[in-house]
């Protein structure tokens, strides 16, 4: 067995031979993409090494969810995609013995002095222990190099049992990083790069260079270049019409059979063709070089699943399984990611048609209200208006919008429980800057009672309703810090 990412081998192989000596797994993991399938990797890994395993997920993992795990029967608790961060209170459980913890995850670790010294140590100044698979402790980028589906591979392969071989659980992998946005300009890097190329080798990947529209495997060609507004073309983008008089011009066939043809029907030099004549009306109508560079980027084509699918390109898949977890249904998701291909995945797509119709309005909204722009960051309170849940989403779609300035983080607030759901997200320049929304989340949250953290590029918290205002002051303040 190569093990591919070597940094972390024997973490997990020290957490694999933990899990292998349990009876059974109790497995927590969080509701987004990257949650779903680091779960869905992890469970999977677990039946195949014979250890009985269930799964619960949590929209956040706060004191009072974590007493609901330690009160379960099991002894063994595995976090996916959250626990480092969390290891304050988990420290608390593991020295009472309420539970023994492993943690594959992504995100920053507690402080060592926020954590029971009984149950954890310092590892360059991040709180560590005995199980404990996390890229950060190893130098590895959480944010940009690993995601929690990444921890949770390596951990797979860890438990892979004599003869025994887990990379066709690198797909799995990839969708959930991809929908973590760790593709650095398009493609994923560092450590992430190896589990591409343990899904290339066992032929469920497949790396290539396309355009990087979203929808290429299901959407009507002229609907893909309507709704293309990642990379707005004047005459193509949100215009129904002049889409569809684009591609006729081009003399392609749009239909088939009397159906739609989608990107996933066209032949190479077709594709060829259209993507040719889309850079250059980009160039003609004064599109930014920069913006029509990444028309054309790396895709992952999952080869295993039908062409024509939502299954079928890593991105689609990652949006179809939020739109199952943020809305209360992470079990249709992880029934979707586990193989189930009959009423779980057609659920997922009722889902999906909500979450885009709910993301659709969630922008108008923004966009009708407009943002409030502070010296250093700017932001919306969407109040009940947009779900907790996609709050955040709609925030990195709003960014660089009309009337959004792409320089500065944008924050937003939604009413989640009687507490106030804060979202932030930022832009690779912005990160390149300084900015790391994962301190700015957690400084300014506990600033204001509340509790927050996440990546550099995009972080969240709770905070107390009405708490909001200073929430941005302090939130303002450490920008600016940051941007020295």
């Amino acid at each position: 067995m190569t093990d591919p990412v070597p940094a972390l081998a024997d973490r997990a192989t020290a957490a694999a031979d933990r899990l292998r000596a349990a009876d059974r797994v109790l497995l927590a993991a969080h509701i987004d993409a990257d949650g779903l399938t680091s779960a869905a990797v992890a469970a999977s890994a677990l039946a195949r090494a014979g250890i009985p395993v269930e799964t619960v997920f949590k929209k956040q993992l706060d004191a009072d969810e974590i007493a609901s795990l330690a009160a379960r029967p099991e002894e063994t608790v595995l976090f996916t995609d959250f626990g480092s961060g969390q290891l304050d209170v988990i420290s608390e459980h593991v020295a009472a013995g309420d539970f023994e913890a492993v943690v594959a995850d992504h995100h920053q670790p507690a402080a060592p002095a926020d954590c029971h010294p009984d149950a954890v140590y310092d590892t360059d100044g991040y709180a560590d222990f005995e199980y404990h698979c996390n890229p950060l402790l190893v130098g590895i980028n959480g944010a940009s190099e690993l995601s929690g589906a990444g921890a949770a591979y390596v951990l797979a392969r860890a438990l892979e049992s004599d003869g025994g071989d887990n990379r066709d659980l690198a797909a799995l992998a990839v969708v959930g990083a991809v929908g973590d946005m760790q593709a650095v300009g398009g493609e994923l890097v560092g450590a992430n790069s190896g589990i591409v190329e343990d899904g290339i080798a066992a032929d469920v990947l497949r790396e290539g260079t396309d355009l990087t529209l979203y929808g290429k495997q299901t959407r009507p060609l002229p609907k893909l270049l309507e709704y293309a507004t990642e990379v707005p073309i004047p005459g193509i983008s949100n215009d129904q019409s002049g889409a569809t008089r684009f591609l006729e011009d081009l003399g392609l066939d749009l239909k088939r059979q009397g159906e739609w043809r989608t990107w996933a029907d066209l032949a190479d030099d077709e594709r060829q063709t259209v993507a040719s004549a889309l850079v250059q009306r980009a160039v003609k109508r004064g599109v930014p070089a920069g913006k029509i560079e990444s028309l054309v980027g790396t895709t992952y084509t999952l080869t295993a699943e039908p062409s024509g699918t939502e299954l079928r390109d890593a991105s689609e898949f990652s949006t179809l399984l939020n739109a199952t977890a943020r809305y209360e249904r992470a079990d249709v998701g992880l029934a979707v990611c586990l193989g189930d291909r009959a009423a779980p995945l057609e659920q997922a797509r009722k889902l999906l048609a909500n979450h885009r119709r709910n993301l659709s309005q969630g922008l108008d909204l923004v966009k009708d209200r407009g943002v409030t722009q502070a010296d250093h960051v700017q932001y919306f309170d969407a109040g009940g208006a947009i779900r907790e849940t996609i709050v955040g989403i709609v925030a990195g779609m709003a960014l660089g919008t009309a009337g959004v300035d792409a320089d500065k983080p944008i924050i937003a607030f939604a009413d989640a429980d009687g507490e106030t759901k804060v979202s932030a997200r930022a832009t690779g320049p912005l990160v390149g800057r300084g900015v790391d929304l994962s301190v700015v989340m957690g400084e300014a949250a506990r600033s204001v009672g509340g509790d927050g953290g996440g990546h550099d590029i995009a972080a969240g918290a709770t905070v107390p309703a009405g708490e909001e205002a200073a929430f941005i002051e302090a939130a303002d303040d450490i920008v600016a810090d940051q941007l020295g």
